[in-house]
């Protein structure tokens, strides 16, 4: 792999990184340094990509900003019974232009994910997920997105794109590729009843922070189903971060987005992480411990990774049908580890592109609810997004 645009883990965290314990993370990691270069990524699963771009930032004056604070946190912390090898590749640095930054992550995100390695993305704008979206133009038909925000980003497609609205330049430039795209924690004040609405009118799936607030594990299923994750830290409270960083008084705690990052880890679906909007300040150590503990969620969870959704074996599931409306909803359950699925009928045949989305992720909570004849909101969802 040539990633002649990627620059080398600081020398600053590197002589950090060696008066660590020999037992944490950093010790373990296999870095691009500037002394012994790009590392050998046989065997790696997991690489960590720095991207310094934030010219699309709505609020941007210019300033410039480091991932050092990060990877220091990251570094010290221990992993758990890991069997996964994970390598720092280093920075891509801002391009002479925005595009080029994109092109440059589009091109690294697509050769890792071809080569089975997931990309730990740290930015850097959230603009950079449409980066991230592009680079499975050739990889996959269809893409599930999930965006852990406080606002959809939907925007107004015509005009240039920003951080708060790259999802319309998703939705409406060709190829198509977006098959569903979900916000995990929004809050209802920050987004426009038009948005709302729109979001609805395209069968998209919206989870409100009360709601994972109240049960965090509803949002398990739409994670297992992403192709790319994204997360903005303005959906995390303000208590939980440091000055620069502060957004808003209400959203996600330390244990619920860590949870979430272990959701996206242990999703089989799960092909690109990202972090972004970290903005830097002196007292900096809270926002960069706890992105630092995101990633060690999201790498233990991939360590979990089970292969649970082959059905072509009968031993490995039980089958379930409830009569909704003279609808059958057909329910697999898995014998390994417990999760549950339901059947999108005739999907595959209308459109051979979304052959591998017959069978949706679910909870036991939706196949109760069919029994007592309740249609579940995301088989609805993707039922009519095959229907129009």
């Amino acid at each position: 792999m040539n990633f002649t645009f990627l620059s080398p883990v600081s020398d600053l965290v590197l002589a950090h990184n060696e008066l660590l314990s020999t037992q944490a993370l950093g010790r373990k990691l296999r870095i691009h340094s500037a002394q012994h270069g790009m590392p050998d990524l046989d065997g790696v699963k997991i690489a960590l990509i720095g991207v310094l771009e934030n010219r699309n930032d709505i609020n941007y004056i210019g300033e410039e900003f480091q991932l050092h604070e990060i990877r220091k946190s990251l570094y010290e912390l221990f992993p758990g019974s890991w069997t996964v090898a994970v390598a720092d590749l280093g920075d891509i640095s801002k391009g002479e232009s925005v595009e080029d930054t994109y092109f440059a992550l589009k091109t690294a995100i697509t050769e890792l994910v071809k080569k089975n390695i997931i990309p730990i993305i740290i930015g850097g704008t959230q603009d950079l997920t449409y980066a991230n979206y592009r680079a499975y133009d050739d990889i996959v038909p269809m893409v599930n997105i999930v965006n852990v925000d406080s606002k959809f980003d939907l925007g107004d497609s015509a005009k240039p794109i920003k951080n708060n609205s790259f999802v319309g330049k998703i939705i409406l430039e060709e190829p198509y590729n977006l098959f569903n795209y979900a916000t995990i924690g929004y809050q209802t004040y920050f987004n426009s009843q038009e948005e709302i609405d729109l979001m609805d009118k395209l069968y998209f799936e919206a989870y409100r922070l009360g709601q994972i607030s109240k049960d965090v594990t509803v949002v398990e299923p739409v994670l297992r189903d992403a192709n790319l994750v994204s997360v903005d830290l303005g959906a995390i409270k303000s208590s939980e971060l440091s000055l620069n960083q502060k957004y808003s008084p209400n959203g996600l705690d330390g244990k619920e987005i860590c949870a979430i990052a272990r959701y996206a880890g242990i999703s089989n679906k799960v092909s690109s992480f990202g972090i972004y909007e970290y903005k830097p300040s002196k007292d900096d150590e809270i926002t960069s411990r706890l992105v630092a503990q995101m990633i060690w969620y999201f790498i233990e969870g991939y360590n979990f990774r089970v292969k649970d959704d082959d059905f072509s074996d009968e031993s490995n599931y039980q089958k379930f049908i409830a009569l909704v409306e003279e609808q059958e909803l057909v329910f697999y359950k898995s014998n390994k580890t417990g999760r549950w699925w339901i059947e999108i009928p005739f999907l595959a045949e209308v459109n051979n592109k979304l052959k591998r989305h017959t069978l949706l992720p679910c909870t036991h909570q939706d196949y109760k609810d069919a029994c007592n004849n309740v249609v579940p909101d995301r088989w609805y969802k993707a039922f009519q997004k095959n229907c129009v």
